[in-house]
């Protein structure tokens, strides 16, 4: 399905509210820890593809474990078969899902005694799971790779007849990612610390009956702080966001304030309100804590008019694409002067954004939602949009509530 999206001119927003599902991130980890203490009960959580193959996967009992494309059910997963003591699995994926590395958290879990093979090449899924008793407890992994693999430790560790003594080797990424775990575990009262490069999660076999809220998906609101940079006037209420979040991505209120964009909170609704066209010449930003909000800031930049320089992204070559190499590809055609290395971007001032490109999503959500606000400056195509579902099923349908013009061509 190939969306065209276009807008009138001067286009504005006025008091439109939406409602917006529990946090992928927050919403995968909480089914996780569901599945090892069933006395918990969640609320307000995701509706995205990834958080419903993540839930089917739990749940069922076969051989062969297809996630698809969800690359966080994958990490996670690993670590939950692993220590599921007496099931034996194949996890799989897509294409793009054999392409990408497992090896660092299979080493990490083989570190403790758990039993993983490959079915293919090395280093890549699918692989086979052997689940084994887990006792030893000290493990070390690089810690400059997706926070993820960290975090499928974490989870899983409360169960672990002796917990985990993570020691993390290097920079570390991602370090939201990584505490917003630690917090969940916290809220179910099991003990856990960071010190320094070392975190501790303590065995913990049962939990309190409580009923977890999800808090709504900070990468979601990402397109709406976009929205409300490029329009002429924007006022977007969105529930249910705190001020204060487990998610990295909250930075977007410091970052898109930057780009005259303010933020309210009152009880559990955020407005974002646009409230200047002061913008800087360039924007420099380290995004080492919150590499997924990358392609929504150089898009936002583009339709600004300003250059950027941003930095610390060097886990967004093993997401579903390529994203640098995509963002490079992509706005290159809408006439953008666009520079990528391993780990960072440069964009190039410009006020000229070529009209009715069509823009390739290469199965990536986020390459679908984090161009579409463009069309407030040109009407533009988007290849594929019904990847959104991965995270966002309904971000078509709100577009469409805030005035866009959203149609289906061939």
């Amino acid at each position: 399905m190939n969306l065209k999206l276009s807008t009138n001119s001067q286009f504005t927003i006025d008091n439109s509210q939406l409602n917006i599902t529990g946090s992928k991130s927050e919403t995968n980890r909480l089914l996780l820890l569901q599945a090892l203490f069933p006395n918990i009960t969640l609320a307000n959580t995701s509706n995205s593809d990834d958080s419903e193959v993540m839930q089917k996967a739990l749940k069922g009992n076969e051989e062969i474990v297809d996630i698809h494309h969800a690359g966080t059910a994958m990490r996670f997963l690993t670590a939950y078969f692993a220590v599921n003591e007496g099931r034996e699995v194949v996890l799989t994926g897509s294409q793009r899902m054999t392409e990408r590395p497992i090896k660092v958290l299979v080493e990490a879990l083989e570190q403790l005694g758990a039993k993983i093979s490959y079915e293919k090449e090395v280093g890549y899924p699918p692989i086979r799971i052997k689940g084994q008793k887990i006792t030893a407890s000290k493990v070390n992994i690089p810690a400059n790779v997706s926070s993820q693999y960290i975090s499928a430790l974490l989870l899983v560790a409360p169960k672990l007849e002796n917990g985990i003594e993570i020691t993390l080797v290097g920079e570390i990424t991602s370090v939201p990612y990584i505490k917003m775990t630690l917090a969940l575990l916290n809220d179910l009262d099991i003990k856990t610390s960071f010190e320094g490069n070392v975190i501790t999660v303590y065995p913990k076999q049962e939990v309190a009956s409580k009923v977890m809220t999800v808090e709504s998906d900070w990468s979601s609101a990402s397109y709406f702080f976009s929205l409300a940079a490029l329009a002429e006037n924007a006022t977007i209420s969105l529930n249910s966001y705190k001020k204060t979040s487990l998610q990295g991505d909250s930075a977007l209120v410091e970052i898109y304030k930057q780009m005259g964009v303010e933020t309210h909170f009152e009880g559990n609704k955020m407005t974002l309100v646009k409230q200047s066209d002061f913008k800087p010449e360039n924007l420099t930003l380290e995004l080492n804590n919150t590499p997924d909000i990358a392609q929504t800031i150089v898009v936002t930049c583009l339709g600004l008019g300003i250059g950027c320089h941003l930095t610390g992204l060097h886990t967004l070559k093993i997401k579903e694409t390529d994203r640098l190499e995509a963002l490079r590809i992509e706005l290159t055609k809408l006439g953008a002067n666009i520079s990528v290395t391993n780990d960072s971007l440069t964009l190039l001032a410009s006020n000229q954004i070529n009209p009715d490109i069509k823009i390739g999503t290469y199965n990536d959500h986020r390459m679908a939602m984090a161009f579409a606000p463009l069309a407030i400056k040109v009407p533009i195509i988007i290849e594929n949009a019904e990847v959104v579902s991965k995270s966002y099923p309904d971000f078509w349908e709100d577009m469409k509530k805030l005035g866009f013009n959203v149609s289906e061509i061939l």
